[in-house]
């Protein structure tokens, strides 16, 4: 620990602090724009100068490690005239037009700077000359005339993402941001997470929607969790006058540590599916609005008299609350319920493996951020649960290898240490071999490669991968087409156990552990001539559309118009994730709060309120308790 003052407080900091965040510890304010919480000190910008005792020029406070007995004043008439000459000198290379500027307003920290240091212009002429737009991408739009060149975007992209899509060509003031080798960004290799927009601190990154919308000052924020998939991503949320402004990520987040993928942070800006906004009953073959009494008092009826043949259908984007209460309707009728996840097959493996061990055996995403081999099985996580890849890609220049195995070409062959395509089929018996080959050297690299039509040399490597690393975690994906899943979540585990490995399945869609805690089958198929559907804001796949389509009568509780509603004979309209307050439990047994950030339009419920409105017209009492429930329940990871 060392002693450092700053402006007469003095703070105990730990070593390696640098001085201006031993200042942040002391709460006194020094500007930056290079410089990002969640990056490596750049020290570019030299906005955070700050004078040392004892130093004979001012020095840049980011980069600067605090020593013990360290005095430094932050607010001298000497940094402020630095400051200004570094504000005009950054303002004058590009065209800097803040009246135009989407951001300008509150939300441009050069702008801010600017005011803080209480400049009205600028003395030196500006560059005038003009730098192209880039709105090749779908999302995202590229503004060279407002780039400040602070490299926070390329450096976000490489050490939080580990993309490194983003870089820089020409020097100087002719510095140029650029996507690979040149490429307009809408072709480059971009993943569209958008972390890049998040950390740039002008108008230079900016997104198709927000432009305009409502400044940061002017806006409700709403700290709550990404729907998109079984992480379980920190975001928040941007709202005005009910309107979803935009969606970043929260970067105090401990699950994803402020990242998002294109699925959790664009998806919702540009949902086009029709609301569903009034009770509908099917009358003379045709679905017409209905009150919520009369909607009500016909699926009464219809329950009635189904005499007991029914069958339940539940999403798992809705939350805990609700999935319990639609678990106790439908036990009173004893109706089986399934869940509408595509992924049924592997979950439903990996669930029956934990009760048979009656213990937990997988580990936590935290596992992720310091282990130095990755072996991914199955699913394409560049694609699918796309923060676990940036998890994993970052980690590669630091020497971190990556082992991918899987049938068909992934996002991952570009960054993996070795990829080995072994047929589907076959995944099983191959990690017994692949065991025996770093365990007890069993079999010979070359016989085990000719079996599986791999190469050996690829197969090798893999092995020293294994051999030679301190930490590995094994990802095994939630394929919906796996050929015999039991089989191989044994086998995985087995592996993952004999190489002291850590294991983590991807679990499918999110709330899949909660489904299951609760009771929920994922396998069983629907024959009943009542169907009780709670679709919530789901988007289901035709095919798996098609599959309850043919069933018998349905009563559906939708947020959107599709296929199944269409041809429901009861809907009830309910709130989509964004409108729904509850808790979910995440990938690894994260019990997480939702908040609404949005109100349901008038006349729409939540999807819990819905059901237990139907569940006092039929009269059922009781209710399952659903944080009682779970704890009876055997899972793959310890829920906390």
């Amino acid at each position: 620990m060392v002693k450092i003052t700053i402006d007469d407080k003095t703070i105990e900091v730990e070593n390696g602090t640098t001085v201006l965040n031993a200042a942040r510890q002391l709460g006194v304010d020094i500007p930056t724009l290079c410089d990002h919480p969640e990056l490596t000190p750049y020290g570019g910008c030299r906005l955070c100068l700050v004078e040392v005792e004892g130093a004979r020029t001012l020095q840049p406070s980011c980069t600067l490690p605090a020593s013990d007995g360290m005095v430094v004043r932050t607010n001298t008439e000497k940094i402020h005239e630095a400051r200004k000459f570094v504000l005009s000198m950054i303002f004058s290379e590009r065209n800097h037009f803040c009246p135009y500027c989407q951001v300008s307003g509150g939300d441009c920290e050069l702008q801010n700077a600017a005011y803080d240091e209480d400049m009205t212009h600028w003395p030196i002429q500006p560059n005038w000359q003009p730098y192209p737009v880039d709105a090749s991408h779908p999302f995202i739009i590229l503004e060279h005339n407002r780039c400040i060149l602070c490299r926070r975007c390329v450096r976000a992209c490489g050490e939080l993402v580990g993309n490194f899509t983003l870089g820089f060509e020409e020097r100087g003031a002719d510095s140029t941001l650029v996507a690979d080798l040149g490429l307009p960004l809408g072709e480059s290799s971009c993943v569209s997470c958008g972390t890049c927009l998040q950390v740039c601190p002008t108008g230079s990154l900016i997104d198709r929607w927000s432009a305009y919308q409502g400044k940061e000052t002017d806006v409700e924020t709403t700290k709550t969790i990404c729907m998109g998939c079984s992480i379980g991503c920190g975001i928040n949320v941007l709202t005005r006058d009910n309107r979803l402004v935009r969606i970043e990520g929260n970067w105090d987040d401990e699950i994803s540590q402020g990242l998002l993928c294109e699925i959790g942070r664009f998806h919702p800006m540009v949902e086009e599916r029709e609301r569903i906004l009034t009770p509908m009953v099917k009358s003379d073959g045709k679905l017409k609005a209905a009150t919520w009494d009369d909607a009500l008092k016909a699926a009464t009826e219809m329950v009635s008299s189904s005499k007991g043949d029914l069958s339940g259908v539940a999403s798992t984007r809705v939350s805990l609350e609700a999935l319990a209460d639609f678990k106790n309707l439908c036990d009173a009728f004893d109706a089986k319920v399934i869940l509408t996840t595509e992924d049924c097959q592997a979950v439903s493996s990996i669930f029956k493996q934990a009760s048979k061990d009656n213990a937990p055996f997988e580990g936590k995403i935290e596992d992720l951020l310091d282990a130095d081999c990755y072996l991914t099985l199955g699913e394409d996580i560049t694609k699918d649960h796309q923060v676990l890849s940036f998890f994993a890609k970052r980690r590669i220049p630091e020497g971190a290898k990556l082992i991918q195995i899987a049938e068909k070409e992934t996002g991952f062959d570009n960054f993996a240490t070795t990829s080995l395509h072994v047929k589907e089929k076959s995944l099983a018996d191959f990690l017994l071999d692949l065991r025996k080959l770093v365990e007890i050297k069993a079999e010979t690299v070359k016989k085990v490669a000719e079996k599986y039509s791999i190469e050996d040399e690829q197969l090798q490597e893999t092995v020293n991968s294994l051999l030679s690393s301190e930490k590995i975690v094994v990802l095994f994906g939630s394929r919906k087409d796996f050929n015999d899943s039991e089989a191989l979540v044994k086998a995985t585990k087995a592996f993952s156990s004999a190489i002291n490995a850590i294991m983590l399945s991807t679990k499918g869609n999110i709330n899949s552990v909660g489904a299951a805690a609760l009771g929920f089958s994922s396998t069983e198929a629907v024959k009943s001539n009542l169907i009780l559907m709670l679709l919530g804001d789901e988007e289901l796949s035709q095919c798996t559309a098609q599959k309850f389509e043919k069933a018998g009568k349905r009563i559906v509780f939708s947020s959107y118009v599709s296929q199944l509603t269409a041809g429901a004979d009861i809907i009830f309209p309910v709130s989509n994730w964004l409108e729904q307050n509850g808790h979910i439990i995440n990938i690894d047994g994260h019990i997480l709060e939702q908040r609404s950030a949005l109100e349901a339009p008038q006349g729409v419920y939540s999807n819990e309120e819905a059901v237990n409105m139907l569940k006092n017209a039929l009269n059922v009492k009781g209710k399952v308790v659903w944080d009682q429930e779970i704890k009876q329940f055997s899972s793959p990871v310890k829920i906390a």
